[in-house]
């Protein structure tokens, strides 16, 4: 990825070590970085950013809502946004049934930075 990259990333994560781990090293891989702790901040994000490619998104979540009750809705909006989760609960995202669940790479906490990487590169080439 080239450092002059406009590929836009949002980062829905509510552990802040985790969040700032993934800005920073997305960010220094020539991604556009857009953080969110919560679903509330993840759809005011969702709501008022015109351009997003990716949502990089943690399954639990404070506040009730899941990673994947915000994944739904944003690709419903946007249906050509690529979704990756991120859990210390894999088998939950699989267990909720959802399209995006079935369609989406799940990566199980703790993964390599690298693993992270190449997943996004085959979404978004």
């Amino acid at each position: 990825m080239s450092e002059d990259a406009q590929d836009v990333v949002l980062i829905v994560e509510d552990e802040p070590s985790i969040l700032m781990v993934l800005a920073d090293y997305l960010s220094g891989e020539g991604y556009r970085v857009l953080q969110a702790e919560n679903g509330e901040q993840a759809f005011r994000i969702l709501a008022t950013k015109p351009h997003l490619d990716l949502m990089i998104t943690d399954f639990r979540l404070p506040g009730g809502i899941s990673g994947v009750q915000i994944a739904e809705p944003a690709v419903k909006l946007r249906p050509e946004l690529k979704v990756i989760f991120i859990s210390g609960f894999p088998a939950e995202i699989v267990e909720s049934n959802s399209p995006i669940a079935r369609k989406a790479p799940i990566l199980a906490k703790p993964f390599k930075l690298e693993d992270l990487q190449s997943k996004i590169e085959s979404l978004l080439s």
